[in-house]
């Protein structure tokens, strides 16, 4: 069961960004937050980039204060990943030549997440920091989910956060031609690339048992997950889709479902010709023409290992309030589906969530109602 969510992204906390998402606003807007590189749109928070360690303590902190919980937890797993970590801090410290020896670089190694959040629990419970590249969020969740599933832990916080918008990483999808030159459009004809995002999503999961013990609200279940590696390319996906469809097909079998039971795929929708157009054509071979898409980073950038974390936050509060989000951005489909153009009420019982990563890593994972 999911009892508590914290969320932060270029929206703003989990009420802010549901409520602007719904209204079909996004929050990716024109930066330039390093001097030697060109402007680019971005989905940055606040008017410059932010430190893993500020957006790790907002986020635990809203994800318990939602739950109705608060430190210590000695009993509580964590599971909370990241694919680009410090990255933002190692690059300062070599560009902006501070005073080096007052760096405890033991604070920002790729763990810095997941070991801080432990650190705040006081927890004695495992602790796991994964990395998948951008399926990082759902991997993050399927493992705290499997703590709970083999009786490890009765309580798991799980999730990601990332703090992207760094010299390299701009540099680097610059480089690859990956990024918008003007915006983020989900499967639309006009679509250009990436928008890079910051933000990240913790949620609290809990037993049945234990969140009834407590009276806990929740906002839904976690039914089962599929994970898969492509083993082809180290950015574009398999050709065939082989692999992201194993995953979907491993996914609803450990969840009991068929393909009719689901209502709404929260899309991976990076807006890039590539990823776009694989994830359509596996949709489309797979579902039932009237299940309902969309892709939330038209709203809130490309957060990278965090997005499938926010993508899951976000597929909680449909469940929740019983309304589907809508694909921001897209104004001309490129593709027979049935894209969420406006925000609308619907039945929504089972929603997948879709992670598509680099080096092929396919990360799918199904939720219900309680």
């Amino acid at each position: 069961m999911v009892t508590g969510i914290g969320l932060l992204s270029s929206l703003g906390s989990l009420t802010s960004s549901w409520q602007k998402l719904l209204e079909g606003k996004s929050g990716i807007r024109w930066h330039q937050p390093f001097p030697e590189l060109p402007s680019y749109p971005l989905g940055l928070i606040g008017d410059r980039p932010i430190y893993l360690s500020s957006l790790t303590e907002l986020l635990v902190q809203a994800a318990l204060k939602d739950a109705g919980l608060a430190s210590p937890l000695p009993d509580c797993g964590v599971v909370v990943g990241s694919s680009r970590g410090c990255q933002g801090n190692w690059e300062d410290w070599l560009v902006e030549d501070n005073d080096r020896t007052k760096l405890d670089w033991q604070d920002i190694l790729p763990h810095q997440g997941a070991v801080s959040i432990a650190r705040y629990l006081g927890t004695t419970a495992p602790v796991l920091a994964p990395m998948a590249a951008c399926a990082t969020g759902i991997w993050a969740i399927a493992r705290g989910f499997e703590l709970i599933q083999t009786g490890c832990c009765r309580r798991v916080i799980v999730g990601a956060i990332e703090a992207p918008v760094t010299r390299l990483t701009l540099a680097g999808f610059d480089k690859m031609g990956a990024l918008a030159k003007t915006g983020c459009y989900p499967f639309d004809k006009r679509r250009e690339g990436l928008v890079l995002g910051e933000g990240g999503a913790i949620l609290v999961l809990e037993t049945a048992e234990l969140a009834k013990e407590r009276k806990a609200d929740i906002y839904g279940r976690i039914l089962g997950f599929g994970l898969a590696c492509d083993a082809y390319h180290l950015s574009a996906p398999e050709p065939s889709g082989k692999m992201a469809i194993i995953a979907i097909k491993q996914c609803l079998e450990r969840s009991r479902l068929s393909f009719s039971d689901i209502d709404y795929i929260h899309a991976h929708g990076t807006s890039t010709q590539l990823n776009d157009s694989q994830e359509a054509k596996i949709i489309k071979y797979l579902f039932p023409l009237q299940v309902a898409v969309s892709s939330t980073k038209g709203a809130t950038g490309h957060t990278l290992g965090a997005s499938g974390a926010l993508g899951v936050a976000l597929s909680l509060m449909a469940l929740k309030y019983q309304q589907l989000p809508p694909c921001v951005g897209l104004t001309e489909s490129a593709f027979d589906l049935n894209l969420v153009r406006e925000s609308y009420q619907q039945n929504i019982q089972g929603v997948l969530c879709f992670s598509f990563g680099f080096g092929g890593q396919n990360a799918v994972l199904a939720l219900g109602n309680v």
